[in-house]
């Protein structure tokens, strides 16, 4: 029976780097993966990624072929693609990734420190004694053989499925599930076209209920003429099949025309608030498996390598303690809060609007400046969302009877400050954490009652 101090189940972009800061600073770090090593990396994304990211977590740019493409900012469209907000700041200068390169690239970092990788095993379940978690049951998939791994903290970066948060005991008090209309249903493809498209420099976002309700159509550029189109629907009700969706109202367009398919596949996107606690007794949860992902545009890349970064910071100096009680690794809920997790919940909110928008509220919203470039680019970093009333959109509103719809968006606003307040506080210790909690309840509930249903 293998003994380490940190076991992390799932090599992707948060498994990584969770354990390269962990073997960095001299712990004995296992890094299991379902996968080959070889395989590592490869995943159905939509392979965007934020520049800053790198700086926040001290990573140098890869000067390899991981950067396929430098993008510029991102253009999205309304329903009838008769506004374009053109979208440029930080926070949305980047590149598209080869995702197998990339992956590949942080897994030797990891390896490069001295992790140790459990390739071809699949984590089965956690082991728990005396309310702490201390290892994993996991098949070995080359053999068949069942092993048992123990260690002082365990780390759940397993993605979506959440190997490890989801067979967690309750009183852990760490959430199991998620509800269908908090994750999208993704279908994407890589395409080979005849011809570079244009303006490709920018990723493009289209909104449509009818074609993407609850989500949205990306057509992003990658080298060689080559992009990743796909969409996201939200699973909420009796949703559209995504692929279905993509091959009638997607692939059609002219720029597809003679298009060569080199890669397709479907996967799920958490899209909501992170986890209001990602720690418990021996383990933390990262990445996917704490909902992570932007709300908005489902980006997860940049926040698992923050959560990578972060949850390693803090489980080294809580081994340093030698305590690796929730409240040791306590420290990483609140870090992750005030960089990112703010801004996630904030955005959660919006998503809700989104989710009953119609099409022709979106189209009159973007034309008549309710919500301009500025104002996307302000709540995308974080800020907050300011709904500006016009004379021409307040005719226009009211001609068209939709003033109900502005008084939705001015509750969003107002919903997304209390909610980024609230979350401003976030409580340092587990101490005061059930009242925040049924506060965070309370907020999302009245946000859900008044945007949803």
């Amino acid at each position: 029976m293998e003994k380490y101090d940190v076991i992390v189940v799932g090599a992707g972009t948060a498994g990584c780097l969770a354990a390269k800061t962990t073997a960095e600073a001299g712990l004995k770090v296992c890094l299991m993966e379902r996968k080959k090593s070889k395989e590592i990396g490869e995943k159905i994304c939509g392979d965007a990624f934020g520049e800053h990211h790198l700086r926040t977590i001290g990573l140098e740019k890869p000067q390899g072929n991981e950067l396929e493409r430098r993008i510029e900012g991102i253009k999205i469209y309304s329903p009838d693609l008769e506004t374009v907000f053109t979208v440029r700041s930080e926070d949305y200068v980047g590149y598209m990734l080869n995702r197998r390169l990339f992956g590949q690239w942080l897994l030797k970092k990891a390896l490069d420190e001295g992790a140790v990788l459990l390739d071809s095993a699949q984590c089965q379940e956690p082991i728990i004694e005396k309310g702490f978690v201390t290892g994993v049951l996991a098949k070995n998939l080359k053999t068949g053989e069942n092993v048992r791994l123990m260690a002082k903290v365990i780390v759940d970066a397993s993605g979506f499925l959440a190997v490890v948060r989801r067979k967690l005991p309750k009183e852990m008090g760490i959430e199991n599930k998620v509800a269908n209309g908090d994750v999208e249903a993704c279908y994407r493809e890589i395409r080979q076209l005849k011809r570079e498209a244009e303006n490709a420099e920018y990723c493009e976002i289209y909104l449509n209920q009818k074609v993407t309700p609850g989500g949205y159509t990306w057509i992003f550029p990658k080298g060689g003429a080559k992009v990743n189109a796909g969409l996201g629907v939200s699973m909420r009700g009796k949703f559209p099949n995504p692929k279905n969706q993509l091959y009638e109202h997607v692939l059609t367009k002219p720029i597809f025309d003679g298009s060569l398919l080199l890669s397709g596949g479907a996967w799920y996107d958490p899209t909501r608030k992170p986890l209001d606690t990602m720690v418990g007794n021996g383990v933390a949860i990262l990445g996917d498996a704490a909902f992570l992902a932007n709300p908005i545009h489902g980006g997860g890349i940049g926040p698992s390598m923050l959560s990578g970064y972060l949850s390693g910071k803090t489980i080294v100096e809580a081994l340093e303690r030698g305590d690796v009680s929730q409240g040791s690794l306590w420290p990483y809920n609140c870090k992750y809060m005030k960089l990112y997790g703010t801004k996630q919940a904030g955005l959660d909110v919006f998503r809700m609007l989104l989710l009953t928008c119609r099409d022709e509220d979106l189209n009159y919203g973007m034309k008549y400046g309710l919500m301009t470039e500025e104002d996307v680019l302000k709540a995308g970093a974080g800020g907050d969302l300011h709904i500006k009333v016009t004379d021409a959109a307040r005719r226009a509103f009211r001609g068209l009877r939709r003033i109900r719809f502005l008084n939705k968006l001015r509750l969003t606003a107002n919903m997304m400050k209390q909610v980024k307040a609230h979350y401003k506080n976030y409580p340092e210790d587990p101490g005061n954490f059930e009242r925040w909690r049924l506060k965070t309840d309370a907020l999302f509930k009245e946000a859900r009652s008044k945007l949803i249903e």
